[in-house]
């Protein structure tokens, strides 16, 4: 995978630049980390990787008693440095391959939506566990290979086709030239973590979407709802997308 796509992510769209939908993901965090972690999370530092232009990260402020926001993309770093400003806060260019802080560093990771858009997701996951302190835990938020509709284009089976099919799909699309993203099937992702104590939250957020502030997600009472909780039942790997605690060793 080439990287140069990466360093300027952000200006492909508006998307991580839209403050309400941001901040609708960082509440269900918050709603997840709590109930998991089961301490006080003003008494927490978070590391988030690939945290983009830095509205997570400012809502996560406002829990957590520390927050470092890092992300290869320097348009995104810039726009966080420029717009967010609190002690506890920080904001730094990063590569979730080489992290630079010293291992056993945080409490809490925040690993969301980026394991598509690294050359080796296997080496990130590795390094997140390396700084993390035991018993620490990382919020795992994971699109599948089999999702109907790839969100970052817009692109229905994007994700699905062979790769020199999805190259001729995005430039027949006007949306690029290669499409970058490498999505993992529900097997790839559980093989990617297959080695770390994991909690699954992508079926209680289902069941119980207002208890997790996520009926952005799924609408309770709704026909989308009724099929999501089917499939997260009875055909877990073709469900969309993934809500995952990954939880360190304690010793």
């Amino acid at each position: 995978m080439e990287r140069g796509y990466q360093h300027g992510f952000s200006e492909q769209g508006p998307a991580m630049f839209n403050v309400d939908k941001r901040q609708r993901k960082a509440r269900t965090m918050v709603a997840v980390l709590k109930e998991q972690t089961g301490e006080d999370l003003a008494q927490l530092s978070v590391l988030n990787v690939g945290g983009s232009a830095g509205i997570i990260d400012d809502y996560l402020s406002r829990h957590f008693g520390h927050v470092t926001g890092i992300d290869i993309d320097e348009t995104a770093i810039a726009h966080a440095r420029e717009n967010f400003h609190n002690d506890k806060l920080t904001f730094e260019l990063g590569d979730a391959m080489n992290l630079r802080y010293d291992d056993d560093t945080f409490d809490v990771a925040i690993c969301s939506q980026v394991y598509e858009h690294v050359p080796d997701a296997d080496t990130m996951m590795q390094e997140i566990f390396r700084v993390l302190k035991p018993g620490g835990v990382c919020y795992f938020a994971a699109g599948n290979r089999l999702m109907f509709n790839e969100p970052h284009y817009n692109l229905p089976l994007l994700s699905v086709i062979p790769r020199p099919l999805a190259h001729l799909y995005m430039k027949l699309a006007g949306k690029g030239s290669h499409y970058y993203e490498k999505h993992l099937s529900y097997w790839g992702l559980k093989k990617l973590v297959l080695q770390i104590e994991t909690t699954d939250y992508t079926r209680p957020i289902i069941l119980a979407p207002g208890r997790y502030a996520a009926e952005y997600m799924v609408k309770p009472g709704s026909l989308k709802q009724r099929i999501a909780s089917l499939l997260a039942t009875w055909f877990i790997w073709l469900v969309p997308g993934y809500i995952w605690i990954l939880r360190k060793p304690a010793g």
